[in-house]
């Protein structure tokens, strides 16, 4: 089959999909007055649901950082320490709030520092570099996060701190951004395939697969010594966030790298990612992460954007087909939003949903109704659909915050609102830019 025919493969399976279901019907038109009308509906849940709840919440005054973990009634939970990747994403929260939120900045601007502090007097390993995977709340490692680092970790740090030094101009938040990158580039980068090793050693030294009878070790976000889709696609938000603010010769070699390596080998026709990869890029087989599909179709456009002004057409190709994959495969016709993961050809395994899918797939699907809305209608019917499931189910509409996990009919399975793994950064995001897409489109419907 032609690359071009096969690229059409998803939307025609879901449109045969879904003549056999009743999907959830809305009537909003796509009109200026629609558009704004639900960007003050979004705005309203990044400033009461996001900011609001999160912020000063989180700020640790006595360890410094941010506290992670909280009870579905904003209190605070037992700390589980400090994680590299918890404490650069809410930095950068902080540091959007800054430059996205003019009558806020003046709030907000010591929460970046409390961040950027954190990150360099404390993450940041004074003795071999690089920033540490995770720490107690004494700046110790934990044996929960083992003494080595991580590629995704860094990856956080880095783009927290690039975040930081765009919102408060500190030359420090630079510099530190700056040596993420060279630690990473020093110790992790794969001169022989492209991509970046992924675990190392304390003093940075790759650490390879071990596979004794087969049995493969796990690590913190997959199996040790192996490449995954996971890292690399925050790399390539975090090198890009970096390049907004420091385009350097060397860095820019490497964000194009990362971006290809993202679009042309992690990605797949007809839309799909596998998550892990051997070090010369051969896949190992694993499930289909619909949110992980509907991310990076921004990641990559968002990358390319911000290295070419404009995406090639080999980026906007990937980008769509990995939207109308997880559309065909991955969407629940009968209550909106996207399912946690499945095969590339066959029905969801996991038809929970997460907080931060259903966040990533609105951002992703507005995005698309911006590009191809003219042609295709889908898209905005789907958008809709999915922030009537937000809205229903994802937000917590008594104690506000978003609830991490959800049944597919929207009943909760989790009750704790924060944790070191769920930060205001993936609603944050999404809720920023889809207000901010909402308006552009009300200027030109």
């Amino acid at each position: 089959m032609k690359s071009r025919h096969l690229a059409l493969l998803p939307l025609l399976l879901y449109a045969a999909l879904g003549a056999t279901q009743q999907p959830m019907h809305t009537d909003a038109k796509p009109t200026a007055a629609t558009y704004l009308n639900f960007a003050a509906e979004v705005d309203g849940a990044l400033h009461n649901d996001i900011l609001g709840q999160w912020f000063p919440r989180s700020i640790d005054r006595e360890h410094g950082g941010f506290h992670s973990h909280f009870t579905r009634e904003w209190q605070w939970a037992p700390s589980d320490g400090k994680f590299s990747v918890f404490q650069g994403r809410m930095t950068w929260v902080a540091s959007q709030a800054v430059l996205r939120e003019p009558d806020k900045k003046a709030e907000f601007l010591p929460y970046v520092m409390q961040g950027l502090d954190f990150l360099d007097n404390v993450m940041w390993d004074k003795q071999d570099g690089g920033f540490f995977w995770g720490l107690d709340d004494n700046g110790h490692v934990m044996p929960a996060f083992a003494d080595g680092k991580q590629l995704y970790g860094i990856d956080f740090c880095i783009y927290g701190a690039a975040a930081a030094y765009q919102a408060t101009g500190d030359p420090r938040a630079l510099q530190l951004a700056k040596k993420g990158f060279y630690w990473i580039d020093q110790h992790a980068h794969d001169t022989v395939n492209g991509g970046y090793f992924e675990s190392l050693t304390r003093d940075g030294i790759p650490v390879l697969p071990h596979v004794p009878d087969g049995q493969i070790e796990e690590g913190p976000i997959g199996p040790v010594g192996f490449k995954s889709m996971n890292s690399h696609i925050h790399l390539l938000e975090a090198l890009t966030e970096l390049y907004r603010v420091w385009p350097d010769a060397t860095l820019r070699a490497r964000l194009e790298e990362t971006l290809s390596v993202v679009r042309d080998k992690i990605c797949v026709e007809p839309g799909v990612m596998n998550l892990y990869f051997t070090n010369d890029w051969r896949a190992i087989p694993g499930p289909d992460s619909y949110g992980h599909d509907v991310e990076t179709a921004y990641l990559m456009l968002e990358s390319d954007e911000v290295l070419h002004t404009q995406a090639s057409e080999k980026t906007e190709r990937m980008a769509k087909m990995l939207v109308d994959h997880a559309l065909a495969y991955g969407w629940d016709t009968v209550n909106g939003g996207f399912f946690r993961e499945g095969s590339a050809f066959g029905k969801p395994s996991d038809t929970n949903k997460e907080w931060w899918t259903e966040c990533e797939g609105l951002n992703a699907l507005l995005l698309m109704h911006q590009r191809y809305g003219k042609q295709n209608p889908i898209y905005f019917q789907r958008f809709l659909e999915q922030w009537t499931f937000i809205k229903n189910h994802t937000i917590d509409s008594r104690y506000h915050g978003t609830v991490n996990l959800t049944t597919a009919d929207g009943k909760p399975l989790s009750q704790d609102k924060g944790s070191i793994w769920k930060a205001g950064y993936h609603d944050g995001r999404a809720f920023w830019n889809v207000s901010a897409r909402l308006r552009e489109l009300a200027a030109n419907p």
